[in-house]
């Protein structure tokens, strides 16, 4: 399949064409995320974050390809791959330096992250808490929820963490979580 065919099916919603992204450029993005210090598992949840990522403008009718698909994906993974790096550093100075969150601040924050998640309903509640708080993979709970497969469970969680992204912005200022 060539670029225009497979973006055209995919803007119409054709699930193949997203699988035959997937297989044709796994490899690459694989050995994008490997070779700059990730393991396998880190470059798979890269690699179905762009392609949730993509589906979503695609889909949308946002996307106006300037490249190939190829390096278009090849650039949101390496730039999801760039802010993982970041957010791990920062984890990391924060643990070199002895920074810790005090447990009534964090358990505040953990709160209110809660009471928004229970406005969400369901499964976007069971979504997100198996994820963040029970840490199950995202294959864990496309069984537990009966999904199709883990690029389901992925895209549904993305969905969800959108909503409940937009649920605190609208009840709470940034200042309430940075200090």
């Amino acid at each position: 399949m060539r670029d225009a065919e497979i973006l055209e099916r995919i803007e119409r919603g054709d699930e193949k064409a997203l699988e035959f992204l997937y297989k044709k450029y796994h490899r690459m993005m694989t050995r994008l995320v490997v070779s700059n210090n990730g393991t396998p598992d880190e470059a798979k949840d890269i690699y179905q974050e762009a392609l949730v990522v993509f589906w979503q403008k695609a889909i949308s009718g946002n996307l106006t390809l300037t490249s190939k698909i190829s390096t278009y994906l090849y650039s949101i993974c390496l730039n999801l791959w760039r802010k993982e790096l970041d957010r791990k550093s920062r984890l990391s100075n924060e643990e070199k330096d002895g920074v810790e969150f005090l447990d009534d601040e964090r358990s505040e924050r953990i709160r209110i992250v809660h009471e928004c998640i229970e406005e969400l309903g369901e499964p976007c509640k069971r979504i997100l808490s198996y994820y963040y708080f029970d840490g199950l993979s995202m294959n864990d709970i496309a069984e537990k929820m009966g999904f199709a497969n883990t690029d389901t469970a992925k895209t549904k969680k993305y969905k969800c963490k959108k909503r409940l992204d937009q649920i605190i912005k609208s009840k709470y200022k940034a200042s309430d979580f940075l200090d």
